[in-house]
């Protein structure tokens, strides 16, 4: 089963960068599975339905997200009936929408669970107990299981991977928009990378104007955030998994530059 996972899309520039791009990538990769994290898809910010539906048709088959997932309260309209938009599984059991799900295309099947770090992030359960909830009856349908841990720390998305190498096929990291260089394949067969990075402005700061984000530092007056103007960049993951053991064996860094 071969997968790509595309880092945080952000602002307009990054879906249509995504539209782009997306098609050449599925075809050199023999992809099965598209899978984006879109918590900052619109403006920069937030996920809404009519944004959901573009990605889908651009070829997302799952978007995950993240802290900002509420940022949009358009969101709460359609969350609970669209099954391949997830939030944080360890988000409050309150909380509408769901935080895992299976996906199917043909004989393939691929569980996705979305999960957030506590470390330096908004209040939610610890997601090392929360996976003991689900990985059982998700492991009687598929042994295909990928993960987008959405946190802040380093230590925190490596401690979650090793905790369950072996038990999933993948564990990307997401938030920081900015890609790491530290993918590899743990002893005990989970694909890793620390984090994915973003899809959007190149020449911002994490994708946001840069006079914007310095202006912050040096005032620490918070300002609405604009994209950057320039060229586009699209970072991801590509996986390949073993369908009968659901361990990964092959894994490799995308990071593509608009020209």
């Amino acid at each position: 089963m071969n997968i790509i996972f595309i880092g945080d899309i952000s602002f307009k520039s990054g879906r249509l960068y995504f539209k782009k791009i997306i098609k050449s990538l599925i075809e050199k990769y023999e992809v099965d599975f598209v899978i984006a994290n879109g918590e900052n898809m619109v403006s920069g910010k937030g996920i809404n339905n009519a944004v959901s539906n573009e990605m889908f048709s651009y070829g997302c088959d799952v978007l995950t997200t993240g802290n900002h997932i509420w940022a949009k309260k358009e969101v709460l309209n359609f969350i609970e009936s669209e099954s391949r938009v997830l939030r944080p599984y360890n988000y409050s059991k309150q909380a509408p929408g769901r935080g895992y799900n299976i996906y199917k295309k043909g004989e393939k099947k691929l569980a996705v669970i979305n999960m957030a770090g506590q470390v330096g992030m908004i209040p939610c359960d610890n997601p090392f107990l929360a996976i003991e909830e689900i990985l059982p009856e998700i492991k009687k349908e598929t042994n295909c299981i990928f993960v987008d841990f959405h946190g802040e720390a380093t230590s925190e998305k490596i401690a979650f991977a090793y905790n369950n190498d072996g038990r999933v096929s993948a564990v990307i990291g997401t938030h920081t928009h900015v890609q790491t260089a530290d993918e590899r394949i743990l002893p005990f067969g989970t694909g890793y990378l620390t984090d994915a990075g973003m899809t959007g402005p190149f020449e911002g700061i994490i994708g946001i104007e840069r006079e914007n984000i310095i202006s912050r530092f040096r005032t620490g007056i918070s300002d609405y955030f604009k994209p950057q103007k320039g060229s586009n960049q699209l970072n991801g993951v590509f996986l390949e998994i073993d369908e009968n053991n659901g361990k990964c064996i092959r894994i490799e860094r995308i990071y593509e530059i608009e020209n």
